[in-house]
């Protein structure tokens, strides 16, 4: 029998071990937050959404539908939709404003099964002004084979709105748009058997050689074999093991939470129309100088007006009084750039030159032209 003080020495060398772990483990954190689960930067072949469209009519509009005399189509779907009712409208002049064709559109995830329900998106075709209070018709939606997938009805929710008075209007939002939350019925389901398939295609979201290797590396230490390939930079092959054959959703889930470190390349991604400029972390340039400044003259007009003196007969004059300013930024300096220079370096030095978006994606360019910018920019 173990007496107290030796029980109680052992249970503090425990405690001091578990510490000594938990401090060995600390700095493999960082590492962990670069990592990345497989399942966040691959997609697996044939498990996809289809798109799905339809056309269809709005009605219970209070007055801001379409203008039947502008909208042809409108006409010609109302007329027909009534004679399906076994309502003879043909050849009178219909001038209800309550009724507005749309187009709808949805998404049908993986795998929904018959008789689940979808959201679906709602958009005016014709010069309605809105679509608030507006009733969706049963509506047929078809993927791109023809087929009808879903039928859609319901109620539309309009975030946006629009009053106008006879001198001013107010619009919020986009009220010729909207939206049923599950208003739309699945009516056929798109086959397609994984479990049958003795080989899975895993497509990178990003596709890149580095990233591909590294995802089949990691599948085939946790399967102990050779069963995952990289045959491009957006595909990995992995060969279902035999003993896997009846259980390809549970090796799929083994294989998604897997974590790697996905690699990217440097690459500088500017938007001219809004001045956005996003660079990667990987983006380097060599020893560089870079100055900016502009010659900026401002002319100011303020003309004044000359008052003559009481009982001076004088008359009242304009004096043109002109202001010019020349700025030629004296106050900017060349700033020197070594080798190497990372992106929080980069980023740094040019606001301390006062560089703004605009002129920050000039330089860029420039420094790209002159072979300094180890990385790609897409401008879009």
């Amino acid at each position: 029998m173990l007496s107290r003080p030796f029980t109680v020495l052992r249970r503090t060398v425990t405690i001091i071990a578990a510490a000594l772990l938990l401090a060995v483990s600390l700095p493999t954190t960082p590492v962990e937050a670069a990592s990345a689960r497989i399942k966040d930067v691959v997609d697996v072949e044939g498990v996809r959404d289809n798109m799905l469209i339809g056309y269809g009519l709005v009605v219970g509009l209070n007055g801001t539908g379409d203008s039947l005399n502008n909208s042809p189509f409108t006409e010609q779907s109302l007329t027909g939709m009534l004679e399906r009712m076994g309502v003879n409208t043909r050849g009178t002049n219909m001038r209800t404003k309550n009724v507005a064709a749309v187009m709808v559109t949805a998404t049908l995830q993986a795998y929904a099964a018959q008789g689940t329900r979808i959201d679906v998106s709602v958009s005016a075709m014709g010069d309605s002004k809105s679509l608030l209070g507006g009733t969706l018709l049963v509506t047929p939606l078809m993927g791109a084979d023809g087929e009808v997938y879903a039928v859609a009805q319901g109620p539309i929710a309009v975030s946006g709105f629009s009053a106008q008075g006879q001198g001013a209007s107010v619009t919020r939002g986009v009220p010729t748009a909207g939206r049923i939350s599950s208003g739309a019925i699945v009516e056929r389901e798109i086959q397609f058997s994984l479990a049958e398939l003795p080989v899975l295609r895993l497509s990178l979201r990003n596709p890149d050689f580095t990233t591909a290797q590294r995802v089949a590396t990691a599948i085939n230490i946790q399967l102990r074999g050779n069963r995952a390939q990289a045959t491009d930079p957006s595909s990995v092959l992995l060969n279902v093991p035999d003993a896997r054959r009846g259980d390809v959703v549970g090796l799929i889930t083994e294989i998604e939470q897997l974590r790697i470190t996905p690699d990217q390349v440097a690459r500088v991604v500017v938007d001219e129309k809004s001045g956005v400029i996003v660079m990667g972390e990987n983006v380097r340039i060599s020893t560089v100088a870079i100055a900016q400044g502009n010659l900026t003259i401002r002319i100011t007009e303020t003309p004044q007006v000359s008052q003559p003196g009481p009982f001076s007969q004088g008359q009242t004059a304009v004096v043109p009084r002109t202001d010019i300013q020349v700025d030629e930024q004296s106050n900017n300096r060349l700033a020197v750039m070594n080798s190497g220079v990372t992106l929080q370096e980069l980023v740094q030095s040019l606001n301390a030159l006062g560089v703004g978006p605009r002129d920050m994606i000039a330089i860029l360019q420039s420094i790209k032209a002159a072979g300094a910018l180890q990385a790609e920019i897409e401008v879009i």
